[in-house]
């Protein structure tokens, strides 16, 4: 069987390596390169650079919406296309041009978490599971049919980080699962009276909001462990918080005090205390809190906006 795979970042990469060591894979698409990092780098995407590893044909195309991208597509007689990550949209002429169809990748529990960030509003909304669904891709954004799921649970120390790296393996095995059964697989409608969209991550929700439950914030530090990294601002500096605890009494302070104490950074919130335990001054390397408090003070009378 014929394979064209198309995915982007880290998480597709585990699914790539495990389909070309089964399957012809006749060409991989990903994003093109783009700048990134402090001297505008051009770097190519976790795909691109593990497709060039495999010796696999790769392109890059920005839209696949112009009909020479789709006749390009077409020649590639591939027989059917599997899709990570990818980050463009398959127009339905795309879609129409291989035999066994798309099947995609995707990152939660469908039909909950359909759309860019499933896996970290999953742990910020506090979901007790999540897992990874094989689907048919249809003209709607992550609505079609379900063929394989697999589930993993959600704990209090589950980090952003951590379940990527658990939902990539899943993914990995179950698209293989998929391709050896494609013909065979009896598809499920999603039912739409459940889904819940996880809109993209935008940087300047990574932003600590102190009025907010502890808990709240708990689960926001971990889902935006590593990226995009939640934070909280001290005279001008950006600290990102990667780790925390929540406590549930409260001092009776403003919601963004540091509340005084002698074992490290606690924080009032509404209600609740965060008590800090890992943190990175801008600039700087991830540490424990007592690292830091050891080389830097915070002003007691301090609240934090």
């Amino acid at each position: 069987m014929k394979v064209v795979f198309m995915g982007t970042p880290d998480f597709a990469v585990p699914a790539l390596k495990a389909i070309a060591a089964e399957y012809e894979v006749v060409c991989v698409y990903t994003q093109p390169p783009r700048e990134a990092g402090r001297g505008n780098k051009i770097l190519k995407t976790p795909v691109n650079l593990m497709a060039e590893q495999l010796d696999l044909p790769v392109k890059t195309p920005v839209s696949l919406k112009k009909p020479e991208a789709q006749d390009e597509l077409r020649s590639l007689k591939a027989d059917i296309a599997v899709v990570a990550a990818y980050g463009l949209i398959l127009p339905k002429a795309v879609l129409d041009i291989f035999p066994k169809g798309v099947v995609n990748i995707h990152a939660s529990l469908l039909p909950r978490w359909r759309g860019a960030a499933p896996i970290q509003r999953a742990i910020e909304a506090g979901d007790e599971k999540s897992g990874v669904t094989i689907m048919r891709v249809d003209e709607g954004l992550d609505t079609g049919d379900m063929l394989l799921k697999g589930e993993v649970e959600i704990d209090e120390k589950t980090t952003g980080a951590v379940l990527h790296d658990k939902l990539a393996e899943i993914g990995k095995a179950l698209i293989l699962q998929a391709l050896r059964n494609i013909d065979v697989l009896k598809p499920e409608k999603q039912d739409d009276s459940l889904a819940c969209y996880a809109k993209k991550l935008e940087k300047s929700e990574a932003k600590l909001d102190f009025n907010r439950p502890a808990d709240e914030l708990e689960r926001k530090i971990r889902a935006f462990n590593p990226y995009p990294g939640a934070y909280f601002e001290y005279n001008g500096e950006r600290f990102k918080v990667f780790a925390a605890e929540v406590l549930n009494d409260n001092a009776g302070m403003t919601p963004g005090s540091l509340v005084p104490n002698d074992s490290g950074l606690l924080i009032e919130c509404n209600p609740g205390m965060l008590f800090v335990t890992e943190i990175q001054r801008q600039g700087k390397r991830a540490m424990p809190t007592e690292e830091l408090l050891r080389g830097f003070e915070f002003a007691e009378d301090t609240i934090l906006k």
